[in-house]
């Protein structure tokens, strides 16, 4: 299995938590697979089981232990192992809201990413005691362990201006979302509000997608960087696509 491929990277946007690249090179059977790879094979802590010591609220122990389950926590993957289990805590007692960032932790690594989650709002003389098991598992096993929140892809399109349109035609919005590449700039649509005729006006224009070319759009819950999420997306394909090498090999 030949490994010599190259592809070329180029970062449109980024922060901590989202990120908008460009990846040549790439068969769309690879762009999926990066995709999938991305939200199912990259493992996250999430609450699994949680062990209750006092609930006076009026929310039943289950959709509590739902709403545990959906907040995101930190996921140092160089640091833990698939399996791994974290203790968590919460002990609130009314009149106040439980938040996320009320949750104690027995490993400060592994911690909620976002403090102002509401859990449950207890009344006066109502308590909330519990403990809770984070487990580091994958998507593929779970959706609540899906680091990667919104992850997408799409053909980079390029522009190009052919003509003139004709002279008294009532021009109409013509919409394209995304990224086009326009005599080598890379534009995301919502710079001219997705409508190409108020980038071009007045213009006849090609529009064909770029051969190997897709825009990625990516959004993580928190639970680590974009940087994190993409690298080890791609580490499990090379890790998947040498197990099938040395069995073929066999």
């Amino acid at each position: 299995m030949s490994t010599d491929t190259e592809f070329e990277v180029e970062f449109i946007e980024r922060d901590e938590r989202s990120a908008r690249f460009l990846v040549r090179g790439l068969t769309p059977a690879f762009a999926n697979g990066i995709r999938r790879a991305m939200v199912a094979d990259v493992p996250t802590f999430s609450v699994d089981t949680v062990r209750f010591v006092e609930n006076s609220s009026v929310m039943f122990d289950e959709m509590i232990g739902l709403r545990l389950g959906l907040v995101p926590l930190t996921t140092p993957l160089a640091e833990f192992e698939p399996g791994d289990i974290v203790t968590l805590a919460l002990d609130v007692e009314g009149p106040a809201t439980a938040y996320s960032g009320d949750i104690e932790t027995s490993d400060p690594m592994v911690a909620p990413a976002d403090d102002d989650i509401p859990i449950i709002e207890l009344k006066d003389g109502q308590r909330l005691e519990l403990e809770a098991d984070a487990v580091l598992e994958s998507g593929k096993s779970h959706a609540k362990h899906q680091g990667g929140i919104a992850v997408g892809y799409r053909h980079l399109q390029r522009v190009e201006v052919v003509g003139d349109a004709p002279e008294f035609e009532d021009e109409e919005p013509r919409i394209l979302r995304g990224v086009i590449e326009d005599d080598g700039e890379l534009v995301p649509t919502e710079a001219f509000d997705n409508d190409l005729t108020n980038r071009y006006p007045g213009k006849e224009l090609d529009i064909e997608d770029v051969p190997g070319a897709f825009v990625f759009h990516v959004e993580t819950d928190g639970s680590f960087d974009v940087t994190d999420l993409v690298s080890h997306a791609v580490e499990s394909i090379n890790d998947r696509a040498a197990e099938l090498e040395s069995k073929v090999a066999l």
